[in-house]
């Protein structure tokens, strides 16, 4: 089996002096080696045509056998690296808290493991018969959510 540390260490090579970072590199038993890759202004065909080759050139299929896939981070799927979460502050995300409760909200900041996501709530307010829409700023910690996910919005 290929060793995912050999990959890990061609991509991170590759990846010296580009503003791409890596997502993620998975490698299933029969040797499927999924690299996903990402930018802060999306993923050119062509550099994941280029990491392929580097990649291939570096690895010898007489000694193992191996299928390569070089992509982007889907852009639905959940986030898997800090950079993620600051490439999408300004934009709507999902989260999936630890306690299995999902909000809906606009990504406001990052430090370190911590991220805030502001969410429009209905909240009673002293004076007022009904709840009033209130934007909250609810505070998490990247390790700790289930997932957080970009909002893809077509309006």
């Amino acid at each position: 089996m290929i060793d995912k540390n050999v990959v890990r260490n061609l991509v991170e090579e590759w990846l010296q002096d580009k503003e791409y970072f890596l997502v993620d590199v998975e490698i299933s038993p029969d040797d499927r080696i999924v690299v996903e890759i990402d930018h802060a202004d999306g993923v050119w065909i062509e550099d994941c045509v280029e990491l392929s080759r580097y990649i291939e050139d570096r690895l010898d299929r007489d000694e193992e056998d191996y299928e390569l896939e070089v992509g982007s981070a889907g852009l639905g799927q959940p986030f898997k690296v800090p950079q993620q979460y600051v490439n999408f502050i300004g934009k709507n995300v999902e989260v999936l808290d630890g306690d299995g409760k999902k909000v809906k909200g606009v990504l406001k900041s990052v430090d370190g493991n911590d991220f805030t996501v502001t969410v429009a709530e209905k909240v009673k307010q002293e004076g007022k018969k009904r709840p009033v829409l209130t934007d909250v700023d609810h505070t998490y910690q990247m390790d700790k959510v289930k997932y957080t996910k970009y909002l893809i919005s077509f309006k």
